[in-house]
Parts: C-alpha cells; structure tokens; sequence
C-alpha cells in the first residue's frame, strides 16, 4: 500500500516540489556561465558565517584566529 503525497496546491499546479536555494542558485551559475561569482559567494557566506558565530560562544576561538 501505497502512502498518500501531502502535496500544496502550489506544488500539484507546477508540476511538483520546486529546487531548494542552493539548487536554484548552482543552476542559475551553469545557465548563466556565471562562475566567477562562485568566490565571491563563498566569501560572503564566509563573513556572515564569521559573524554569527562572533555572537556564540565560539567567539574566544575565533579573536584567536586573528
């Protein structure tokens, strides 16, 4: 036996489930040719990943990295 799908309204219309960010942004770079942004990208996930673990309780770790 077979469970039913608990699909929205919105997934059942479009065809099915939509890509997740990361998914969407991979495929926007491969259309594109736009790979020049990847370091970019990686480097702003870098500081906001800095940034908010400034804010924990990993923060005496990371002051001793500089």
């Amino acid at each position: 036996m077979t469970e039913p799908t608990h699909e929205t309204a919105f997934e059942q219309l479009s065809g099915g489930p939509q890509p997740g960010l990361l998914a969407e942004l991979f495929e926007f770079l491969k259309q594109n040719k736009k790979w020049w942004m990847l370091p970019i990208l990686i480097a702003m996930g870098l500081c906001g990943l800095l940034v908010v673990l400034a804010g924990s309780s990993m923060a005496p770790f990371i002051y001793t990295l500089f």
